[in-house]
This record gives structure tokens, C-alpha cells and sequence, in this order.
């Protein structure tokens, strides 16, 4: 799975699947979980990464309907976790077996 930085390429996070690309935006919620009380800034920065690869996955044109609904949908319980739960009671801790399957399905596909 490629583990994409601040400056991948739009063209080259359209390369993904659909599993990779939220493979790898769970790895940043992952992430943002773990640091959320350790470290504020490495906690901030793997949020606005995740948030920089919702946005590219938002903007990818495979995704429409359905899928695109369910892509923003995770975004906003993102952000809700984020902020503590306040809107949904979200935590990291329940949105990472969401993002888990995707990463799954992306490694267990042949190359």
C-alpha cells in the first residue's frame, strides 16, 4: 500500500482503489487516535492529513452516489471524533475497524 505525503500528486491518489485510498486515510485516523492525548502537534498533523486525503478522495470523479455520500459521511464522523464526540459520540477507537476492512481488502488484492 503506498503511504501517500503532503505532496502526492492528485494523478497518483487517483492511481488508487477505492480500499486503498481509505486504507490509507484510516492509517492518518489511526494515527491522529493514538497521538490525540500524547502530542498536540503530531495529533494535528496526521488530522490535516487526513483530512487533505478525504478531500482528494472526495474529488477523485470514480466516486459518485452512494460511495461519495458514504466517503463525506466518514469525514464528518471524523471530525467528530476530532472534537471529542460531541455531535455523534464518536470515537478513534470505534472509527478504526471501519477503515481497518478497507486496508484489508487493499493488501489482500494481487498486484
Amino acid at each position: 500500500m503506498i503511504v501517500p505525503q503532503k505532496t502526492m500528486s492528485l494523478e497518483r491518489w487517483r492511481a488508487l482503489s477505492i480500499e486503498e485510498q481509505l486504507g490509507n486515510i484510516g492509517s492518518e485516523v489511526s494515527r491522529a487516535g493514538h497521538w490525540q492525548r500524547k502530542d498536540q502537534k503530531t495529533f494535528w498533523g496526521a488530522v490535516e492529513r487526513a483530512l487533505e486525503l478525504f478531500d482528494l478522495t472526495l474529488a477523485d470523479p470514480r466516486w459518485h452516489g452512494a460511495k461519495k455520500r458514504e466517503i463525506a459521511r466518514a469525514r464528518e464522523v471524523f471530525c467528530d471524533a476530532v472534537y471529542g464526540g460531541r455531535e455523534y459520540g464518536t470515537t478513534f477507537e470505534n472509527l478504526l475497524p471501519y477503515f481497518d476492512q478497507f486496508a484489508l481488502v487493499a493488501r489482500l488484492r494481487p498486484l
